[in-house]
């Protein structure tokens, strides 16, 4: 308690302001700050952003889909049977928050000046429409019959762009098989999530429709989408679905089989894990900065005050007890350092959040607008690295105390 008494006191003490060692205990002071705030603001924008992009293609594609084991080895979805035992199965699912049958019909979208070829996606009344209100742009979303033609067509903005397409227009889709067929629509609701990947391929429709094209039997489909709870469930439930579902037959001997978001989509998710990558450069480069203005200060606060620890020495310190007087100031500094740290970045971090000021080109990152969040554990996690990590780096700077001579440094003096 003694050594941490008299650390305290050094810490507090404001006489004598021309010490060279202000400036340098504010250099490091400053240091660990924007070290610390550095640290948490871009952990907070890589969590955001990965979240951001993940929950999009969540949202185009669950979690699982459940498919025709030929679907993996063909051009075109084949056809598998959901009815009423099956969703019953299904609906075991550990953390399964909604089980859809969808079905996928490429087309072409004509109006009189322009065409693109898209894939329509039928869905019915199990589907989740929540992620599309979420982005909805125009219009209203109100949620398919399974049994019901409607014509009703969800597209996104950049397509309705493309076609000079708008709420209530109507367009004509062809579908080509051995021969073409024709239907029209009226655009119902105009979406946009920026993942322009999905929003010029994917249009949605009622999936009655696309039965009726397909020629599909009422419980036959394209597959179904499962969406969990969580995403931390993942495999827990994919292994359910391998041990219970999959190469089980319906009732036309097709057999059933299963694959993840990260399967369907592995070049996106092995993309987001590479940011993981940055954010430890960050860190580590950030660390050094802290350190190296921390083993700095220390060493100009310990020259500086060569009288005061040989004085210490002549009445009785040890090595050892001047040694702990320095690290517990150092360790006021990082201290100080990290709430400066932490107050700079939940200060920006709020303003992004709340006003968006730093903006994105959508086009290529997929985001209007930088995320941000804020995840607790990890900041806690940076805060005491950080502390730590600092204070491990002084250990070695505060030998030089041992070198000091209580003689030779009041003479000096």
């Amino acid at each position: 308690m003694f050594t941490w008494y008299v650390a305290r006191r050094l810490f507090q003490h404001t006489d004598d302001v021309k010490r060279v060692s202000k400036p340098a205990i504010r250099i490091a002071t400053l240091g660990v700050a924007i070290g610390v705030a550095t640290m948490l603001i871009s952990t907070s924008i890589v969590l955001a952003f990965q979240d951001e992009i993940r929950n999009k293609v969540i949202g185009f594609g669950s979690h699982i889909q459940i498919l025709n084991y030929d679907s993996q080895s063909s051009e075109q979805y084949e056809p598998i049977v959901f009815n009423e035992e099956t969703f019953f199965l299904l609906d075991s699912i550990p953390g399964a928050k909604y089980i859809a049958p969808f079905c996928l019909k490429p087309g072409m979208l004509k109006t009189d000046d322009a065409f693109r070829g898209i894939v329509f996606k039928g869905v019915g009344s199990r589907y989740d429409y929540s992620f599309f209100r979420n982005h909805l742009v125009d219009g209203e979303i109100t949620p398919f019959q399974d049994t019901v033609s409607t014509n009703k067509l969800i597209i996104s903005q950049s397509l309705s762009k493309q076609l000079n397409l708008s709420l209530g227009s109507s367009v004509y889709a062809y579908f080509f098989e051995d021969n073409i067929k024709a239907r029209r629509f009226t655009v119902s609701a105009i979406y946009c999530t920026n993942l322009t990947d999905f929003d010029n391929k994917l249009v949605f429709t009622d999936v009655s429709t696309v039965q009726k094209i397909l020629g599909y039997d009422p419980y036959q489909f394209s597959g179904a989408e499962i969406k969990l709870t969580d995403f931390s469930r993942l495999n827990e439930a994919n292994t359910y679905i391998i041990n219970n579902i999959n190469r089980t037959q319906d009732s036309y001997g097709e057999y059933y089989t299963s694959m993840t978001i990260l399967e369907m989509y592995p070049q996106i998710f092995a993309w987001l894990q590479l940011l993981n990558l940055d954010v430890w450069v960050i860190l580590i480069l950030m660390v050094c900065v802290a350190g190296f203005t921390m083993i700095s200060g220390l060493l100009i606060i310990i020259l500086e005050r060569t009288t005061f620890i040989g004085v210490m020495k002549a009445l009785g310190a040890n090595n050892s007890s001047m040694r702990h007087i320095f690290l517990y100031f150092s360790s006021f500094i990082v201290l100080r350092g990290l709430i400066i740290g932490n107050l700079l970045a939940a200060v920006l971090i709020f303003i992004q959040k709340q006003w968006q000021v730093v903006h994105l080109d959508s086009a290529v990152y997929y985001v209007d607008a930088v995320p941000v969040c804020v995840n607790w554990w990890y900041f806690f996690i940076i805060n005491i690295a950080t502390l730590l990590i600092c204070i491990l780096a002084l250990i070695v700077p505060s030998y030089l105390i041992s070198n000091i001579h209580p003689a030779k440094s009041i003479r000096f003096e």
